[in-house]
């Protein structure tokens, strides 16, 4: 439509498959260049790397190289293509449809909409009328927004005029103006992105041919990015979600990793290995956009990110899976040590108090799960373990409430539905494992309605207490809730707020203390970790160290606890060594 005024009469006749029927034109040129690549760099590059050594064999390769760079560049940009023109077509559906309801309704009353979109309505008969006397028919024009009643005129409400009919062909013809504008807006903003993705002239892909494609993706991202967050159904359960991703085509899959990795790569029922290779595209995106800001909170995240985006650039054993990456908050990670939709075993592990992103959780943080995944596939080779730091943990302890728990527990909720969901073995084995404040947020989960999705078994480790007073009230069996409780970590004996501190009081901050008899849990061993030093500060403040508190799955501090942990997350809870309950 660029070039040409658009009116109504050109909306309502344009046919917005056709736009799609285009896309597929360029799709099948992508695809096919996606193709010729792969020919080239396996069956050409690859053979001639191997069996030729010489200086014209180097030039050969040189110049298949540089094939292949042509052969991505054409892949990308006419995906890019017909990815502008799928959402070209999906946005402009949107005022079309509202202009043909306004067209349909005129026709109902019998109104006349002529060449430049004013509505033309007949005179209203008198015995309609109060005065008895007929009220003559007229035309109106549609007006723009501020034209209207209420905002460009003070907020007055003018005399409604003798004829119904007035009123109704002028909202009409409103509608009608808006429906053509809203169009003309968005065939503007896609014109401006497809006139961008033209290629330079010449044959060779250089560093600035690269940079263009990083900016033209950015400018579909921004014009259709819209389009496609709309037909993620995320009001719909994460088993939903998944079975609406696989059921679409595969180039359609390819549009959400290559244009709006951000969107897909944190919802929860989409596979793992497809969030994964999102949220590693994402997440330079996330590292350039943080590197723009120069405030102490960024600069934190961004150092974190480097590090993960640099752990995630080396093997590990067992593999990372990136299931989720964001600023929000505090910031958002979500690792998984272990494909958790191919393992029998699988572990979901929310960290504590003072827990946000930065370089601590990327350095020792994380390490947990990976400990938990090593530890459990001893037990069992099919076993993952993923750290969910999905929600806002408490930066101190003088702000620790319950809300940052309430908060988080559905969201978390959310994520071991999408593991339920996504997970191939028939009846997969889950634990949620919660630490210190995270233990509350897991308690705070599994008494929403239905519990926490999928989950066998329960681990607390350091809790404070966790909501409730019986192991039984977390829905999954006393005998499925796990305690570790070592004896110097103080945050397992931390007194409820308002009371004096009792070594022989098992209410705890949040509650009954889960390693107490009362609350019936199956106690683990630890070991019972350095004591508590306590360092006098002036104005008679305290500075305690409470290493005990941080040492449950390291293997090398505690070996007992994170063995326990690991025989737990394996699925044989039964060989573990039993403590006392307090």
């Amino acid at each position: 439509m660029t070039g040409t005024t658009l009116t109504w009469q050109l909306l309502r006749d344009l046919k917005p498959a056709e736009f799609e029927d285009a896309g597929d034109k360029w799709h099948e040129v992508s695809s096919r260049s996606d193709s010729d690549r792969i020919r080239v760099d396996r069956l050409m590059t690859a053979k001639l790397r191997e069996t030729q050594e010489s200086q014209s064999a180097g030039a050969a390769l040189g110049r298949l190289q540089r094939l292949s760079r042509n052969y991505q560049y054409l892949h990308t940009e006419c995906g890019l293509v017909r990815t502008t023109l799928n959402g070209l077509a999906a946005d402009l559906a949107v005022p079309q449809r509202q202009l043909k309801q306004a067209l349909d309704e005129a026709a109902e009353l019998k109104f006349t909409v002529h060449e430049d979109g004013s509505v033309s309505y007949p005179a209203a008969p008198a015995e309609t009328l109060i005065g008895k006397n007929e009220a003559p028919g007229g035309k109106v024009s549609g007006r723009l927004p501020l034209d209207r009643p209420g905002l460009g005129d003070g907020g007055h409400t003018p005399l409604k005029p003798l004829n119904p009919n007035a009123e109704k062909a002028q909202e009409i013809a409103d509608r009608i103006g808006q429906a053509v504008r809203s169009a003309a807006e968005i065939d503007r903003r896609y014109a401006g992105t497809l006139d961008k993705l033209k290629a330079a002239k010449g044959l060779d892909v250089t560093a600035a041919t690269l940079k263009d494609v990083a900016q033209d993706t950015a400018g579909v991202r921004d014009t259709a990015g819209t389009h496609l967050g709309r037909e993620i159904p995320m009001d719909k359960s994460p088993a939903e979600r998944k079975a609406w991703w696989d059921s679409l085509p595969e180039e359609q899959r390819r549009e959400y990793l290559d244009i709006a990795p951000d969107l897909i790569g944190g919802v929860d029922g989409i596979p793992a290995v497809v969030r994964d290779e999102a949220n590693r595209t994402y997440l330079p995106m996330l590292i350039g956009d943080l590197a723009k800001h120069d405030d102490g909170d960024s600069q934190t995240k961004l150092d974190a990110l480097r590090l993960i985006q640099d752990k995630l650039s080396k093997p590990s054993d067992p593999p990372m899976f990136l299931l989720g990456i964001g600023d929000e908050g505090n910031g958002r990670a979500i690792v998984s040590y272990g494909n958790p939709d191919v393992s029998k075993n699988v572990s979901a592990y929310v960290p504590g108090l003072g827990t946000k992103l930065d370089d601590e959780f990327a350095d020792e943080t994380m390490k947990r799960a990976q400990d938990t995944a090593i530890g459990a596939r001893k037990v069992d080779p099919s076993s993952a373990a993923i750290i969910w730091l999905g929600y806002d943990a408490p930066q101190h302890v003088d702000v620790a409430t319950t809300g940052d728990a309430e908060r988080g527990a559905p969201a978390y909720n959310q994520f071991m539905a999408g593991l339920e969901a996504t997970n191939s073995n028939k009846d997969p084995h889950l634990t949620a494992i919660g630490h210190s404040y995270g233990s509350l947020t897991v308690g705070t989960a599994a008494r929403q309605s239905g519990g926490i999705p999928g989950v066998d078994d329960v681990v607390l480790l350091g809790s404070p207490g966790i909501g409730v007073d019986k192991a039984e009230d977390l829905g999954v069996g006393k005998n499925h809730v796990f305690v570790g409780a070592a004896d110097n970590d103080l945050v397992t004996k931390a007194p409820m707020v308002g009371e004096a501190f009792d070594w022989r009081d098992d209410d705890n901050y949040f509650g009954k203390d889960p390693a107490s008899e009362a609350f019936g849990a199956r106690r683990f061993k630890v070991d019972d970790g350095p004591p508590f030093i306590g360092i006098s500060l002036p104005g008679g403040l305290e500075l305690g160290l409470m290493d005990a508190h941080s040492q449950y799955f390291d293997p090398d501090l505690d070996l007992e606890s994170a063995e326990n942990i690991a025989r737990i997350v394996g699925g044989k809870p039964e060989e573990i060594t039993k403590e006392e309950r307090r």
